[in-house]
């Protein structure tokens, strides 16, 4: 597995985000100011409403700029042989053994990445799955219970 390939992908992902709230932003700020926004009488709050939307986007910019700069500065460690931690790329197998593969990155959990025809979906170490798979080396069993209803998974690779 090309970590340093998977990293650029998630990156460039994030960036096509992070372009698409600023676009999203502007035109909420557009919204916002535009003539035909201002109230025509004391209970239009159709100016308000827009200005909550443009306040709304640009937190959302500023989360994807924050998002883009940690995966930039990420410094991708090698598991081979180890436990799973931070920006490791692990695979697991599910009961009907069909894989699944993983990254752990600091952010952006549930996105989906395609690497070498497979999806490599990212998972942060707070979330169910992350918190389980932390730790575990290959071969380790991993139980996640979610609603009462378990899954268990065996870790087939680890790098």
């Amino acid at each position: 597995m090309r970590k340093d390939e998977l990293k650029q992908k998630i990156i460039n992902l994030l960036e096509e985000k992070y372009q698409i709230a600023v676009a999203s932003t502007q035109r909420a700020i557009d919204a916002a100011t535009d003539e035909e926004t201002l109230p025509e009488h004391k209970y239009d709050t159709l100016a308000l409403e827009a200005s909550y939307l443009a306040h709304g986007q640009a937190m959302r910019v500023s989360e994807s700029e924050e998002e883009v700069r940690q995966y930039r500065e990420l410094v991708l460690r090698d598991y081979h042989g180890k436990t799973a931690g931070m920006t490791a790329y692990v695979e697991l197998l599910d009961e009907e053994d069909e894989t699944k593969a993983f990254f752990i990155g600091p952010t952006s959990g549930g996105l989906t990445v395609e690497l070498e025809g497979q999806s490599v979906y990212v998972l942060t170490p707070g979330s169910p799955l992350g918190k389980a798979i932390l730790g575990k080396a290959v071969g380790d069993e991993v139980e996640l219970v979610i609603n009462g209803k378990h899954t268990y998974y065996e870790v087939d690779v680890v790098e």
